[in-house]
């Protein structure tokens, strides 16, 4: 009988495809000690790897919320890695728009959040993904809402149409609009 090993770096650096990322999320499934493995990758192997493991692990975890709770100092932390890569901030929005942020976290990825949408460097996807997060913080903290009100209204005349919808949306989930 031949056993296929799969060597998840090797994979990841195979090659960078939807396809590809559908595999190494097939091979996490419901296996918290793969999505480990991965993670160590998103968090600790060079540029590459780190930002292709980005990809399937925000898959990983809309499949899987379960498998982050824990994590969320590492994930927050690596936010804050100098010349961090737009990959790594976009998918890494992409699971805090689709989880459940501890309380205790709340407050700083609020502030993350706010600054992603206040820069002018930030790609779209980044700054459309930090509105969805801060849109879903504004339920629990409804004060916020003034402030992002705010920020889109100084944002929309410069922005793409992506970020414009974007925030209508959010401005019309809270009657703001």
């Amino acid at each position: 009988m031949l056993v296929e090993l799969f060597n998840l770096r090797e994979e990841i650096l195979k090659e960078h495809s939807k396809a590809q990322c559908n595999k190494i999320i097939a091979w996490v499934g419901a296996h918290k000690k793969r999505f480990d493995n991965l993670f160590y990758l998103f968090l600790h192997d060079e540029d590459r790897i780190t930002q292709r493991a980005a990809w399937p692990l925000s898959y990983c975890v809309s499949a899987h919320p379960s498998f982050i709770k824990k994590r969320f100092p590492e994930l927050i932390k690596n936010l804050y890695k100098p010349g961090i890569h737009d990959a790594i901030k976009r998918n890494t929005l992409r699971i805090l728009q689709e989880t459940d942020i501890p309380k205790k976290h709340q407050g700083e990825i609020m502030n993350i959040c706010f600054q992603y949408v206040e820069s002018p460097a930030e790609k779209v996807a980044i700054k459309a993904f930090s509105l969805t997060v801060l849109d879903n913080l504004a339920k629990l903290y409804p004060d916020i809402m003034p402030e992002i009100k705010l920020l889109i209204e100084e944002q929309l005349p410069h922005q793409t149409a992506a970020f414009k919808s974007r925030a209508k949306r959010v401005l019309k989930a809270n009657g703001k609009l």
